[in-house]
Parts: C-alpha cells; structure tokens; sequence
C-alpha cells in the first residue's frame, strides 16, 4: 500500500522527504556559530530553558572555537566514516539561538556555509521571538538558490508549561512566527518536548490540534529527558511526583495516537532523542538508539493496522 506522502512507510518520514526533494539521501552536519539566547544572556532572563543543557545534544564535532568552515570539515569527516553513503549535506545551525544576532553577523556565517563545495543548504534552528521581518527576507533571499529550513523550538503550545519552563515567549508568538516564515516560502519545522511538567497524555493528543493549524513542514518529538546541571534537575529532586516517565512500550503506545492525529502531509524527522549517558538526571532508556525506536514504531503501526493522519480531518 502506498500512503499519501508516496511511499509505503507508515509515516511521512525524513528521508523520504529528502529523497522526494534532493532525489538521495542527504545528510544533517551541525554546526556551532557561537550564539546566545536572549533568556541566558539577560535580555530576558538568565538560565536558559529549564530542561536545557545544550551539551547533551551537540554533537562531539561541533566546536564554537573552530571556524564553520572547519566544523563543516569535521563534520563531513565524521559522517563520511559513520554512513558511508553520505555524499551531499545541509549544515543545521544547531546549538542555542541561531537568528539571534545582527543581519550582518548572520550573513557572514550562514554564507560560509553555504560557500562550502559539498553544502546544498542550511537548516537553522531558532527560537520563535528571534525572527523578524528582515531576517526572513533575507533567508528567502537565499532559498531562491539553496534549501533553507528554519526550525523553532516551540516545546509545547500551552502558555502555562512555557512559563514554567522559563521559555520566555508565548505559544501566539510562535505561531506567528511560523506563520511569517511560511508566508515567505521558507520551509518550516518545529520541536515539541513530550512530558514537561503539568501535562498529561490527554494534553498531548490535544495538542496535535493545534500542531496540525500551524502551516509546518516538518516536526520533531522528544520524550522529555532530565540532564544533570539544569534547573529542572534541581525541581526533579524537590518533587519528583510532578513528573511523568514512560517506559520504551508505554511511550510508543503515546506516539501511535499521536501520528495517527497528525496532519499526513506534516513530515516527522524524529519522535525520541537520545544523549549521552554523562548527562542524563532521572529516569531514561538507557543505551537504545534513535534506529531501534524507529524500527519499534513502525511495527508497532503494523500491528495496529494503522497511519499518520488515520484520524485527521481538515
């Protein structure tokens, strides 16, 4: 059977995406520019999110005291010994806020890039209240001769998890933002954390609701992770109960219901995450990578004789 999206996954899936797109598989190279945020540098707060530990999730080739150039080197180095098939690459500006800082900074490290021989585009991920008008502009600028992508950590679509979580900016202000990143062209995807404290199973399958309004080309899921040297380490020990972990079964069983809501043609470029063993704080999953969930999931849609967007309705 084929789905709607072209092939016989059960899924929109990420590869799939690429290969209808580029016609071969491509490969995500993070980068670390040397950015900030405005709610670790004061202009909004200081700490970060509280789930944040940015070292969990950056990749041991990435160096912010290397050049792009360099990184994207590494990188490809990297990844040219770990999938041999990798021959062509979009650079993910991955680490922190990567819009949050003057046109002119932007400029010069997103060209860098985009100058490399073997870089066909660049995904960048952002914070919703670090776009503007200007700097979507530009980006469609560029997307009118490379793949752009701008990926916003949104983490959920309820005001009062994003408060709780020191986020610092709305659920409005990240659906405008992806409404004026979509209006120009741009390709468009978001990050939702699955867990945070105060929601329950019934506000994530709520929340699809929503996700499905935004005009997203892609998603990404985690499962809530505790990493050690942030502040909801310091709230897991003062109240532990507020927190809901899954087993690998239990948390399968969640994104089941959730595909089957989700808008079809929406892509899904992951559903878990992993990290480092050295940063996790809490409950976790151990050593299971990304490759073994995915093969988990698709079997468990197999058995249940179901799809991404089974029950969706426009």
């Amino acid at each position: 059977m084929s789905y709607p999206w072209g092939d016989e996954r059960r899924y929109n899936s990420y590869a799939g995406y690429f290969r209808r797109h580029f016609g071969r598989r491509m490969q995500k190279l993070s980068v670390d520019a040397g950015f900030t945020c405005p709610n670790r540098d004061g202009k909004l707060a200081t700490g970060g999110c509280t789930f944040c530990n940015n070292g969990a999730f950056t990749p041991s080739y990435c160096s912010r005291g290397l050049s792009i150039t360099r990184q994207i080197e590494e990188g490809i180095a990297f990844h040219r010994w770990r999938y041999r098939e990798a021959q062509r690459y979009l650079v993910y500006f991955q680490s922190f806020s990567n819009t949050y800082a003057p046109l002119e900074v932007l400029r010069a490290r997103y060209e860098e890039a985009l100058a490399h021989p073997e870089v066909d585009g660049l995904v960048i991920g952002t914070r919703p209240d670090c776009v503007d008008a200007e700097k979507l502009d530009y980006l469609a600028s560029l997307a009118r001769k490379k793949y752009i992508a701008v990926e916003y950590g949104i983490e959920s679509v309820y005001d009062r998890t994003l408060q709780a979580v020191n986020r610092g900016h709305d659920f409005a202000t990240a659906a405008q933002a992806v409404q004026m990143t979509a209006e120009r062209g741009l390709r468009c995807g978001a990050h939702f954390i699955l867990g945070l404290p105060g929601e329950d199973e019934e506000d994530m399958l709520a929340a699809v609701e929503q996700i499905n309004q935004l005009p997203l080309d892609t998603v990404k899921f985690h499962q809530l992770q505790i990493f050690r040297d942030t502040p909801m380490a310091a709230e897991y020990d003062q109240a532990p109960e507020r927190f809901r972990f899954w087993t690998v079964e239990e948390y399968l069983d969640l994104m089941v219901e959730i595909f089957r809501r989700l808008r079809p043609d929406v892509v899904v470029e992951r559903f878990a995450s992993e990290a480092p063993p050295r940063y996790h704080y809490g409950p976790n999953w151990g050593l299971i990578r990304n490759e073994q969930l995915w093969s988990k999931l698709e079997k468990r849609l197999e058995e249940r004789a179901t799809f991404q967007g089974e029950l969706f309705r426009p």
